[in-house]
């Protein structure tokens, strides 16, 4: 099944998130679009480290909280996958862009990043 594109909502959709997320203490590591082979949609990827000693379900609560006073309703978020920031996939990105004076609309795909491959990603922050 072909992927589906990645539109202006979307990119604006995950401006928003992103602004939402630091807004409310979330200091982001990490924050793309990323389309993986072992899923049929986008997800939105963010590392934190204030979100790394929190269990899975934790973690997801947090994010979801701040979305919530951020205005997002259940139908307007979209699938986030939150990945620590100790992963292969996140440390590598961190390596090779985190220095970069601005990674917004950095396109990546085609790839293997730590132990995940990426058809398609679309950045925000990776710091």
């Amino acid at each position: 099944m072909d992927k589906a594109t990645l539109v202006d909502l979307d990119l604006k959709k995950g401006e928003k998130i992103v602004l939402a997320l630091e807004d409310n203490g979330l200091p982001l590591a990490l924050a793309l679009w990323v389309h993986f082979p072992e899923y049929e949609d986008w997800r939105f990827v963010v590392a934190s480290r204030k979100l790394d000693p929190l269990s899975p379900g934790d973690a997801y609560l947090r994010v979801i909280r701040a979305l919530n006073q951020a205005g997002f309703t259940v139908r307007e978020s979209p699938a986030i996958l939150i990945m620590k920031t100790t992963d292969p996939f996140v440390r590598e990105l961190r390596k090779m862009f985190g220095k970069a004076a601005s990674v917004v609309g950095m396109r990546l795909g085609g790839q293997r990043w730590g132990d995940r491959v990426i058809d398609d990603a679309y950045a925000y922050k990776i710091a």
